[in-house]
């Protein structure tokens, strides 16, 4: 009976694991990152590279966190690190912002223009509150 919860347990991991990549690899997809940041350095040709890049990122910090390894490199790896972090979240945030100028084509398309600040507050309420329950409730 012992062997069949480790079973499941390890099936509900893998399937958690393949949901959860799927959707950020979605959220690439829908935000054209890789042929986005292909076309600003005009580097077609290095296409591969940056998706390599991206996968062995992400796998290489889920193996860093499931089995809790820490890196002590110094202050300067650590600014450079803190350095690409950064510009991922720049590029982020910029996919983001070309993909938020679809909601007023949209909002005028259903007539609905004047509830766009309105939806737009409401989309950041959420995230401010599903952050504060994050940081004080799920994570004391």
């Amino acid at each position: 009976m012992i062997l069949v919860g480790w079973i499941i347990q390890i099936l509900l991991g893998i399937a958690g694991g393949i949901a959860v990549g799927g959707g950020v690899i979605a959220l690439f997809i829908v935000l054209d990152m890789i042929p986005r940041l292909a076309q600003l350095t005009s580097s077609y040709n290095r296409v591969h590279w940056y998706e390599g890049a991206m996968v062995t990122g992400s796998l290489i910090g889920t193996v860093f966190d499931f089995w809790n390894w820490k890196l002590s490199l110094g202050p300067l790896a650590g600014l450079l690190i803190g350095l690409f972090n950064g510009i991922f979240v720049g590029m982020l945030a910029a996919a983001l912002t070309e993909v938020l100028n679809v909601l007023p084509i949209l909002a005028k398309r259903l007539q609905m223009t004047r509830y766009l600040f309105g939806f737009l507050m409401a989309m950041v309420t959420g995230k401010v509150a599903g952050s504060l329950f994050d940081w004080f409730v799920y994570r004391k």
